[in-house]
């Protein structure tokens, strides 16, 4: 079975899991600070890549060339896009499309890289099922859905922009790093989901909410997380 590695953006987002694994080594690269060992008896990479999609790319990209690892779990909070999913729900990516890419003036969907074969990035079967279950079991408090993830370098605060981008995209939760994650392991072929937990509803309220509800979406994310790694069969991939 190959390594796993698992980003968050924010050190809120990691601390509890590096605090739940056996640290074997911490690896700097990048201003980012990898720590590698085992969780659950999986060998593991926990880092923070820091906010935003180009840090988020990066830092996937290392995990691949560096660590090796064979899958990638990106795990963090996001603002909902759709009235039924809630504060403190679990969305799980379909795939992940990037919202603010427009290229339309060059003929390409909205939101479609140029030359790139793929309008989103499709995460891997396997891991959204495993993610799910994981979540019902350590979470049966919450609702748990399977959705797009869309992906920007912008906080959504304002109602108007939410429903805009909702309009167009068919998203279930916006955020600033997954769907950057996503290309990367499109790219090099390696399987990969993202975890949102919903600390906001990405409106007018959002400012608000999201310094009130993040705990304990981070706390919803990190049960996750450690159940998923439990679950993952030793000859899955």
């Amino acid at each position: 079975m190959g390594r796993i590695g698992i980003i968050g953006a924010m050190e809120e987002e990691v601390a509890l899991l590096k605090e739940k694994m056996d640290i074997e080594v911490i690896v700097k690269k990048a201003s980012m600070e990898f720590y590698q060992g085992t969780l659950n008896n999986h060998e593991i990479v926990v880092v923070r890549s820091g906010i935003g999609k180009v840090n988020a790319g990066l830092c996937a990209q290392i995990l691949i060339d560096v660590f090796n690892v064979s899958q990638l779990i990106n795990t963090g909070i996001a603002g909902s896009l759709k009235a039924e999913i809630n504060i403190g729900d679990i969305v799980v990516s379909s795939d992940a499309l990037q919202h603010d890419v427009d290229a339309r003036n060059f003929g390409y969907s909205r939101g479609e890289i140029p030359r790139m074969d793929t309008i989103s990035f499709p995460a891997d079967p396997e891991l959204i099922s495993i993610s799910k279950e994981a979540c019902r079991k350590v979470n049966p408090d919450i609702n748990v859905f399977v959705g797009r993830i869309v992906t920007g370098d912008q906080f959504i605060a304002e109602r108007t922009v939410k429903n805009e981008i909702a309009s167009w995209t068919e998203g279930y939760c916006t955020e600033m790093e997954g769907a950057a994650i996503a290309q990367a392991a499109y790219l090099n072929r390696v399987p990969f989901v993202i975890v949102r937990a919903i600390s906001d509803k990405a409106d007018d309220s959002a400012a608000m909410d999201y310094p009130t509800f993040e705990q304990q979406a981070i706390q919803h994310s990190v049960k996750l997380i450690e159940e998923f790694v439990s679950q993952i069969p030793e000859d899955t991939f």
